[in-house]
C-alpha cells in the first residue's frame, strides 16, 4: 500500500499538469507554443540544469559512470533500431529518430526529481544533455540528411550542463543573489514543460494508430531491458539506475514530430508514435517506478 501511494505521489503531479495543458487547448484557450518553448529552453531549463548540477552531491566517479552509461544507451538504441528499420523496410527518415530519442526533458526531468529528489535531478540533466547532443547532430541528420553541429554550440542547455559540471567539479558556487535568481527561473521549468507537453499532444492528429501502438510497445520493452543491462554493466547505484531506466523509457519526444514536419518526413506516423507512447507511459511509468523504487 505504501509503495502504491509513493508511486501515485510521483506520477500524479506529472500527468495532472500535462492534463491541464491538454484541457486548456481543448477548451479553446490560446497557448503560444513557440514562445513558451523558447522561454523554457533558453532560460528556465538551463537555469534548472545549472543549479541542479552545482548543488548536487554526486561524486565525480559516479557522474562519469552515469555519463558513459547514457552515451552507451544512445549508441545502443541507434544501432539496434537502425538494424530493425533496415530489416523491416521502414523509412529511416521517419521512424529511426522517434525510436531512439525519448522525451527526457518535458517528462523525464519532472519524474526524476519527484522520484529521486535533487540527486536524481542531477543525473537526469546529464541524460538530457546527452540526448540533446545526439538529437541536434545525429537526430537532425537522420531526418534532414544533414547535421546541425553548430546548433549544439548555440544551445543554452549544453552550456548550462558544461558550466554546471565545471562548478560541481571545482566546488564553486555562484553568489547567493544569482543562485536565488537562477533557482526562481528554474522553478518555472517543470510546470512549463509539462503543460506544454499536454498542449502539444492536444494539437496532434494521426491516422496511423495501429502501427504506432506496436512500435511504442516494442520501444518501451527494449528500452526497459537495455536500461537494466547498462545499469548493471556500469555498476550504477540505486538512484542512478532508477534515473537511467526512467529516462531511457520516456515516450517519443514531440520534437521528433516537429522535425518530421519541418523536413517532409511522414509526420502523421511520428505524431501517432508521440501520442500512443505518451498515453502508454501513463500506465507503464507507475509500473516501472514500482519496480525500481
Amino acid at each position: 500500500m505504501h509503495l502504491i501511494l509513493t508511486v501515485f505521489e510521483i506520477v500524479a503531479p506529472v500527468f495532472l499538469l500535462a492534463g491541464i495543458g491538454f484541457a486548456w487547448v481543448k477548451l479553446g484557450f490560446e497557448y503560444r507554443l513557440q514562445f513558451v518553448t523558447r522561454l523554457a529552453v533558453t532560460l528556465a531549463v538551463p537555469s534548472l540544469i545549472f543549479v541542479a548540477l552545482m548543488q548536487t552531491n554526486i561524486s565525480g566517479g559516479d557522474l562519469t559512470r552515469f555519463t558513459l552509461a547514457a552515451i552507451a544507451a544512445h549508441v545502443a538504441l541507434a544501432a539496434v533500431f537502425w538494424t530493425f528499420v533496415r530489416l523491416t523496410g521502414m523509412e529511416q527518415r521517419t521512424y529511426l529518430a522517434p525510436l531512439i530519442f525519448g522525451n527526457t526533458g518535458n517528462l523525464g526531468l519532472p519524474l526524476c526529481i519527484f522520484a529521486f529528489g535533487q540527486t536524481g535531478l542531477g543525473y537526469a540533466v546529464i541524460f538530457l544533455a546527452v540526448t540533446a547532443l545526439f538529437s541536434f547532430t545525429y537526430g537532425i541528420y537522420l531526418v534532414a540528411g544533414r547535421g546541425a553541429f553548430g546548433k549544439v554550440l548555440r544551445e543554452p542547455m549544453v552550456w548550462a550542463t558544461l558550466l554546471g559540471a565545471l562548478f560541481l567539479w571545482r566546488g564553486w558556487e555562484t553568489p547567493v543573489f544569482l543562485t536565488n535568481t537562477l533557482e526562481l527561473l528554474g522553478q518555472m521549468a517543470i510546470p512549463m514543460m509539462l503543460i506544454t507537453l499536454g498542449v502539444a499532444i492536444a494539437r496532434l492528429t494521426t491516422q496511423k494508430l495501429r502501427q504506432a501502438i506496436w512500435l511504442s510497445i516494442l520501444k518501451l520493452a527494449f528500452c526497459f531491458g537495455l536500461g537494466w543491462i547498462l545499469a548493471v554493466g556500469f555498476g550504477l547505484g540505486a538512484v542512478a539506475t532508477g534515473v537511467l531506466v526512467l529516462q531511457i523509457c520516456t515516450p517519443v519526444a514531440v520534437t521528433s514530430y516537429l522535425l518530421a514536419e519541418r523536413f517532409d518526413a511522414d509526420s502523421d506516423a511520428v505524431a501517432g508514435m508521440v501520442m500512443v507512447s505518451t498515453i502508454l507511459s501513463v500506465a507503464a511509468i507507475p509500473i516501472i517506478l514500482a519496480i525500481i523504487l
